[in-house]
C-alpha cells in the first residue's frame, strides 16, 4: 500500500509495546513502499514498559531525527502520555480516520498514536493512511499550537 507518491520515503520512527507489537509489525509491512522505518522496539510479545518504547519516539521527532512517529500500545494512553512531555511533540490518540485527519489538519499531530486492543488490523492501516496524507491547515490553528509547549 503506498502512502505518498514521492521518490524519498518520509522516515519514520515507530515504536510500541508488548500489546502493540503485532500491530506494529503489520503496519511496517503494509506501508514498506511508502516510509524508511526506524524500529525503536520492542521486538516481541514479551511484557514490557511502554515508556521505554515511546521516549525515543519522542525524543526522535523533538529533534527532527525523524519526519514523524507512531506509537502502539494497549489503549494508546500511555505512550500517549509519555510522548506528550517531549518539547514539540503533539501526540494524537486516534481510532478513527476522522480523528486522524482532524489531528493533522487542525492539531498538527506529528506521532499517531494507537490503541491496539480496541481497533482492527484493516482499520488501524486505514488510520495510518489518512494521517500521512492529510496537511496541517495552518492559519488560527498554528497559532494555537504555538501556545502549546511550556
Amino acid at each position: 500500500m503506498q502512502v505518498m507518491n514521492k521518490t524519498v520515503k518520509m522516515k519514520i520512527i515507530i515504536g510500541a509495546d508488548h500489546a502493540g507489537y503485532e500491530l506494529k509489525e503489520y503496519i511496517k509491512s503494509q506501508f514498506s513502499d511508502g516510509f524508511e522505518w526506524q524500529d525503536a522496539g520492542t521486538f516481541g510479545s514479551e511484557s514490557v514498559d511502554y515508556p521505554d518504547y515511546a521516549h525515543p519516539v519522542a525524543e526522535a521527532v523533538s529533534e527532527n531525527k525523524a519526519e514523524k512517529g507512531i506509537l502502539i500500545c494497549g489503549t494508546g494512553n500511555g505512550v500517549a502520555m509519555t510522548a506528550n512531555k517531549h518539547r514539540d511533540v503533539r501526540a494524537a490518540l486516534c481510532w478513527n480516520e476522522e480523528i486522524a485527519k482532524l489531528a493533522r489538519q487542525h492539531n498538527d499531530a506529528n506521532i499517531l498514536v494507537l490503541p491496539a486492543r480496541f481497533i482492527s488490523k484493516e482499520l488501524a492501516a486505514e488510520i495510518v493512511k489518512c494521517f500521512f496524507t492529510t496537511e496541517f491547515e495552518g492559519g488560527r490553528h498554528a497559532r494555537r499550537i504555538g501556545k502549546i509547549n511550556l
